[in-house]
Protein backbone atom coordinates (compact mmCIF):
# COMPACT_ATOMS: atom_id res chain seq x y z
CA UNK A 1 0.00 0.00 0.00
CA UNK A 2 1.24 3.47 -0.88
CA UNK A 3 1.28 6.32 1.61
CA UNK A 4 -0.24 8.65 -0.98
CA UNK A 5 -1.82 8.26 -4.41
CA UNK A 6 -1.90 11.42 -6.54
CA UNK A 7 -4.50 11.24 -9.31
CA UNK A 8 -3.73 13.58 -12.21
CA UNK A 9 -0.54 14.58 -14.01
CA UNK A 10 -1.10 18.28 -14.59
CA UNK A 11 0.67 21.06 -12.74
CA UNK A 12 -1.28 20.51 -9.50
CA UNK A 13 -0.62 16.76 -9.53
CA UNK A 14 3.07 17.13 -10.34
CA UNK A 15 3.73 19.71 -7.63
CA UNK A 16 1.79 17.60 -5.13
CA UNK A 17 3.92 14.58 -6.04
CA UNK A 18 7.19 16.50 -5.69
CA UNK A 19 6.33 17.91 -2.29
CA UNK A 20 5.03 14.57 -1.02
CA UNK A 21 8.16 12.71 -2.12
CA UNK A 22 10.31 15.38 -0.47
CA UNK A 23 8.47 14.52 2.76
CA UNK A 24 9.68 10.94 2.19
CA UNK A 25 6.23 9.56 1.50
CA UNK A 26 5.83 6.48 -0.69
CA UNK A 27 3.96 8.08 -3.59
CA UNK A 28 2.12 6.72 -6.61
CA UNK A 29 1.19 9.16 -9.39
CA UNK A 30 -1.70 7.95 -11.55
CA UNK A 31 -1.93 9.75 -14.89
CA UNK A 32 -1.84 8.81 -18.56
CA UNK A 33 0.54 11.67 -19.36
CA UNK A 34 2.34 14.52 -17.61
CA UNK A 35 1.70 18.20 -18.19
CA UNK A 36 -2.08 18.50 -18.40
CA UNK A 37 -3.29 21.56 -20.29
CA UNK A 38 0.23 22.98 -20.54
CA UNK A 39 0.84 20.36 -23.25
CA UNK A 40 -1.40 22.41 -25.55
CA UNK A 41 0.09 25.60 -26.96
CA UNK A 42 -1.87 28.21 -28.83
CA UNK A 43 -0.36 28.92 -32.23
CA UNK A 44 -1.06 32.13 -34.12
CA UNK A 45 -0.21 33.12 -37.71
CA UNK A 46 3.51 33.81 -38.29
CA UNK A 47 2.97 37.52 -38.86
CA UNK A 48 1.58 37.87 -35.34
CA UNK A 49 3.89 38.46 -32.37
CA UNK A 50 4.49 35.02 -30.79
CA UNK A 51 2.70 34.00 -27.63
CA UNK A 52 5.08 32.92 -24.88
CA UNK A 53 3.44 30.21 -22.83
CA UNK A 54 5.06 30.41 -19.40
CA UNK A 55 3.42 27.18 -18.29
CA UNK A 56 5.61 25.10 -20.60
CA UNK A 57 8.78 26.40 -19.00
CA UNK A 58 7.37 25.75 -15.54
CA UNK A 59 6.23 22.22 -16.36
CA UNK A 60 9.57 21.38 -18.02
CA UNK A 61 11.42 22.26 -14.83
CA UNK A 62 9.02 20.26 -12.69
CA UNK A 63 9.27 17.21 -14.97
CA UNK A 64 13.05 17.36 -14.66
CA UNK A 65 12.68 17.48 -10.88
CA UNK A 66 10.35 14.47 -10.94
CA UNK A 67 12.93 12.40 -12.83
CA UNK A 68 15.33 12.83 -9.91
CA UNK A 69 12.84 11.67 -7.30
CA UNK A 70 11.86 8.20 -6.14
CA UNK A 71 8.20 7.64 -6.92
CA UNK A 72 6.04 5.35 -9.07
CA UNK A 73 4.12 6.52 -12.14
CA UNK A 74 1.16 4.38 -13.16
CA UNK A 75 0.23 5.45 -16.70
CA UNK A 76 -3.53 5.11 -16.85
CA UNK A 77 -6.72 7.04 -16.12
CA UNK A 78 -8.40 6.74 -12.74
CA UNK A 79 -12.12 6.02 -13.02
CA UNK A 80 -13.19 5.50 -9.42
CA UNK A 81 -12.00 6.06 -5.86
CA UNK A 82 -13.54 4.27 -2.89
CA UNK A 83 -12.81 3.56 0.74
CA UNK A 84 -10.77 0.42 1.39
CA UNK A 85 -10.14 -0.75 4.97
CA UNK A 86 -7.95 1.93 6.57
CA UNK A 87 -7.32 3.76 3.29
CA UNK A 88 -8.60 4.09 -0.23
CA UNK A 89 -8.67 2.16 -3.48
CA UNK A 90 -8.13 3.86 -6.85
CA UNK A 91 -9.49 1.90 -9.80
CA UNK A 92 -8.12 2.59 -13.27
CA UNK A 93 -9.44 2.30 -16.80
CA UNK A 94 -7.41 -0.87 -17.26
CA UNK A 95 -9.13 -2.32 -14.18
CA UNK A 96 -6.16 -2.09 -11.82
CA UNK A 97 -6.84 -1.53 -8.11
CA UNK A 98 -4.26 0.70 -6.44
CA UNK A 99 -4.24 1.10 -2.65
CA UNK A 100 -3.19 4.15 -0.68
CA UNK A 101 -3.55 5.55 2.82
CA UNK A 102 -4.40 8.98 1.40
CA UNK A 103 -5.38 10.40 -1.99
CA UNK A 104 -5.01 13.73 -3.79
CA UNK A 105 -7.37 14.40 -6.69
CA UNK A 106 -5.88 16.75 -9.28
CA UNK A 107 -7.70 15.67 -12.43
CA UNK A 108 -8.45 19.09 -13.94
CA UNK A 109 -11.35 20.00 -16.20
CA UNK A 110 -12.60 19.49 -19.74
CA UNK A 111 -13.37 22.49 -21.92
CA UNK A 112 -16.67 22.19 -23.73
CA UNK A 113 -16.59 22.30 -27.53
CA UNK A 114 -18.97 24.01 -29.95
CA UNK A 115 -19.20 20.91 -32.17
CA UNK A 116 -19.24 22.87 -35.41
CA UNK A 117 -17.38 22.27 -38.69
CA UNK A 118 -13.77 23.47 -38.60
CA UNK A 119 -13.43 23.41 -34.81
CA UNK A 120 -11.17 20.36 -34.66
CA UNK A 121 -9.10 21.59 -37.60
CA UNK A 122 -8.24 24.90 -35.95
CA UNK A 123 -7.89 23.67 -32.38
CA UNK A 124 -4.93 25.58 -30.89
CA UNK A 125 -4.29 27.12 -34.31
CA UNK A 126 -5.92 30.44 -33.60
CA UNK A 127 -8.72 28.78 -31.61
CA UNK A 128 -8.38 28.19 -27.87
CA UNK A 129 -10.48 27.51 -24.79
CA UNK A 130 -9.02 29.67 -22.03
CA UNK A 131 -8.96 33.38 -22.79
CA UNK A 132 -7.79 34.38 -19.32
CA UNK A 133 -4.75 32.15 -19.68
CA UNK A 134 -3.62 34.15 -22.71
CA UNK A 135 -4.99 37.55 -21.69
CA UNK A 136 -1.56 39.19 -21.18
CA UNK A 137 -0.72 38.42 -24.83
CA UNK A 138 -3.84 39.89 -26.44
CA UNK A 139 -2.61 43.49 -26.59
CA UNK A 140 -3.79 45.30 -29.74
CA UNK A 141 -5.36 42.15 -31.22
CA UNK A 142 -8.82 41.51 -32.62
CA UNK A 143 -10.34 38.78 -30.45
CA UNK A 144 -13.63 36.88 -30.63
CA UNK A 145 -15.01 35.43 -27.38
CA UNK A 146 -17.67 32.77 -27.97
CA UNK A 147 -20.10 31.82 -25.22
CA UNK A 148 -23.40 32.70 -23.64
CA UNK A 149 -22.77 32.80 -19.90
CA UNK A 150 -20.74 34.49 -17.20
CA UNK A 151 -17.50 32.80 -18.21
CA UNK A 152 -17.63 34.47 -21.62
CA UNK A 153 -18.62 37.85 -20.16
CA UNK A 154 -15.73 37.78 -17.70
CA UNK A 155 -13.28 36.76 -20.43
CA UNK A 156 -14.48 39.52 -22.75
CA UNK A 157 -14.18 42.12 -20.00
CA UNK A 158 -10.58 41.20 -19.25
CA UNK A 159 -9.49 40.84 -22.88
CA UNK A 160 -11.09 44.21 -23.70
CA UNK A 161 -8.64 45.94 -21.35
CA UNK A 162 -5.84 45.51 -23.90
CA UNK A 163 -7.30 44.18 -27.18
CA UNK A 164 -7.98 46.51 -30.09
CA UNK A 165 -11.39 44.96 -30.72
CA UNK A 166 -13.43 42.29 -28.94
CA UNK A 167 -16.46 40.46 -30.30
CA UNK A 168 -18.61 38.74 -27.68
CA UNK A 169 -20.54 36.19 -29.70
CA UNK A 170 -23.60 34.45 -28.29
CA UNK A 171 -24.02 36.32 -25.03
CA UNK A 172 -27.34 35.65 -23.34
CA UNK A 173 -29.12 38.79 -22.08
CA UNK A 174 -29.26 37.63 -18.45
CA UNK A 175 -25.46 37.13 -18.42
CA UNK A 176 -25.03 40.84 -19.13
CA UNK A 177 -27.24 42.01 -16.26
CA UNK A 178 -24.36 42.75 -13.90
CA UNK A 179 -21.58 45.36 -13.51
CA UNK A 180 -19.29 43.55 -15.97
CA UNK A 181 -22.06 43.35 -18.54
CA UNK A 182 -22.84 47.03 -18.12
CA UNK A 183 -19.16 47.86 -18.57
CA UNK A 184 -18.97 45.82 -21.79
CA UNK A 185 -22.02 47.56 -23.23
CA UNK A 186 -20.30 50.92 -22.77
CA UNK A 187 -16.88 49.84 -24.05
CA UNK A 188 -16.06 51.33 -27.46
CA UNK A 189 -13.87 48.38 -28.44
CA UNK A 190 -16.50 45.70 -27.67
CA UNK A 191 -19.22 44.45 -29.99
CA UNK A 192 -21.85 42.28 -28.31
CA UNK A 193 -23.79 39.88 -30.51
CA UNK A 194 -26.53 38.60 -28.22
CA UNK A 195 -27.91 35.12 -28.88
CA UNK A 196 -25.84 34.62 -32.04
CA UNK A 197 -24.87 31.05 -32.91
CA UNK A 198 -21.56 29.95 -34.43
CA UNK A 199 -22.14 27.76 -37.48
CA UNK A 200 -18.59 27.15 -38.69
CA UNK A 201 -14.92 27.97 -38.09
CA UNK A 202 -13.16 29.09 -41.26
CA UNK A 203 -9.60 29.94 -42.29
CA UNK A 204 -6.48 28.58 -43.96
CA UNK A 205 -3.72 27.10 -41.79
CA UNK A 206 -5.16 29.12 -38.91
CA UNK A 207 -8.62 30.16 -37.81
CA UNK A 208 -9.44 33.48 -39.48
CA UNK A 209 -13.20 33.94 -39.18
CA UNK A 210 -16.45 32.42 -37.97
CA UNK A 211 -19.75 32.04 -39.77
CA UNK A 212 -22.53 33.08 -37.41
CA UNK A 213 -26.31 33.11 -37.41
CA UNK A 214 -28.28 36.00 -35.90
CA UNK A 215 -31.53 35.46 -33.93
CA UNK A 216 -33.49 36.41 -37.07
CA UNK A 217 -31.77 33.66 -39.06
CA UNK A 218 -29.52 35.89 -41.15
CA UNK A 219 -25.89 34.82 -41.52
CA UNK A 220 -22.65 36.79 -41.55
CA UNK A 221 -18.90 36.33 -41.07
CA UNK A 222 -16.73 37.74 -38.29
CA UNK A 223 -12.99 38.01 -38.87
CA UNK A 224 -10.55 38.02 -35.95
CA UNK A 225 -6.96 37.17 -35.14
CA UNK A 226 -7.76 34.95 -32.16
CA UNK A 227 -10.87 33.00 -31.11
CA UNK A 228 -11.72 31.68 -27.64
CA UNK A 229 -14.60 29.38 -26.74
CA UNK A 230 -15.75 30.23 -23.22
CA UNK A 231 -18.45 27.74 -22.27
CA UNK A 232 -18.68 26.41 -18.71
CA UNK A 233 -15.99 23.79 -18.06
CA UNK A 234 -16.70 20.23 -16.93
CA UNK A 235 -14.62 19.22 -13.88
CA UNK A 236 -13.11 15.73 -14.04
CA UNK A 237 -14.47 14.85 -10.62
CA UNK A 238 -16.37 11.72 -11.66
CA UNK A 239 -14.01 9.33 -9.81
CA UNK A 240 -15.00 10.81 -6.45
CA UNK A 241 -18.60 11.93 -7.04
CA UNK A 242 -20.63 10.34 -4.25
CA UNK A 243 -17.56 10.01 -2.05
CA UNK A 244 -16.68 13.68 -1.43
CA UNK A 245 -18.75 16.84 -1.58
CA UNK A 246 -18.95 18.67 -4.90
CA UNK A 247 -20.61 21.98 -5.74
CA UNK A 248 -23.54 22.27 -8.21
CA UNK A 249 -21.12 22.52 -11.16
CA UNK A 250 -19.28 19.35 -10.10
CA UNK A 251 -16.15 20.99 -8.69
CA UNK A 252 -14.75 19.32 -5.58
CA UNK A 253 -15.29 21.40 -2.46
CA UNK A 254 -12.10 21.99 -0.49
CA UNK A 255 -11.12 24.13 2.47
CA UNK A 256 -8.21 26.55 2.67
CA UNK A 257 -5.84 23.61 3.16
CA UNK A 258 -6.99 21.64 0.15
CA UNK A 259 -8.92 19.11 2.23
CA UNK A 260 -12.25 17.62 1.20
CA UNK A 261 -14.95 16.62 3.68
CA UNK A 262 -13.47 13.09 3.76
CA UNK A 263 -10.35 12.80 5.96
CA UNK A 264 -7.48 11.48 3.89
CA UNK A 265 -8.73 12.85 0.56
CA UNK A 266 -7.39 16.19 -0.61
CA UNK A 267 -7.82 17.90 -3.97
CA UNK A 268 -6.04 20.57 -5.97
CA UNK A 269 -6.17 22.52 -9.21
CA UNK A 270 -8.98 23.27 -11.63
CA UNK A 271 -11.11 20.29 -10.51
CA UNK A 272 -11.72 22.09 -7.20
CA UNK A 273 -13.84 25.11 -6.31
CA UNK A 274 -10.69 27.21 -5.94
CA UNK A 275 -11.01 30.68 -7.41
CA UNK A 276 -9.65 31.17 -10.94
CA UNK A 277 -8.27 28.69 -13.47
CA UNK A 278 -4.62 29.71 -13.52
CA UNK A 279 -1.36 27.76 -13.78
CA UNK A 280 0.29 29.17 -10.67
CA UNK A 281 -2.92 28.82 -8.65
CA UNK A 282 -2.93 25.12 -9.57
CA UNK A 283 0.72 24.73 -8.59
CA UNK A 284 0.09 26.34 -5.21
CA UNK A 285 -2.93 24.14 -4.68
CA UNK A 286 -0.84 21.05 -5.34
CA UNK A 287 1.67 22.11 -2.70
CA UNK A 288 -1.08 22.84 -0.18
CA UNK A 289 -2.78 19.48 -0.79
CA UNK A 290 0.50 17.60 -0.43
CA UNK A 291 1.31 19.27 2.88
CA UNK A 292 -2.22 18.56 4.15
CA UNK A 293 -1.97 14.91 3.11
CA UNK A 294 1.38 14.69 4.87
CA UNK A 295 -0.11 16.17 8.04
CA UNK A 296 -2.92 13.61 7.86
CA UNK A 297 -0.45 10.73 7.48
CA UNK A 298 2.18 11.92 9.96
CA UNK A 299 0.76 10.21 13.09
CA UNK A 300 0.96 6.82 11.35
CA UNK A 301 4.34 7.23 9.67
Amino acid sequence: MYDLIVVGGGLAGITATIYAVRRRLKVLLVSKTLGGKTNYRMQLPPEEPPIVLEGQEIIAGLKAELERLDFTHYKDYAVRVSRHRDGFAVYTQEEAMLLGKAVIIATGVKHQRMHVPGEEKYLMRGLGYSALRYAPHMSDRVVAIIGGGQLAVRAAAEIALTARQVYLVGAEPHALENPLGAKLKKAQNVTILENYQVLEMQGDEYARRILVSAPDGSQSEIAAGVFFVEIAVIPNSQPVVGLVDVDPSGHIRIDERGRTNVPGICAAGDVTNTYMEQILVAAGGGVTAALSAYAYLLPGL
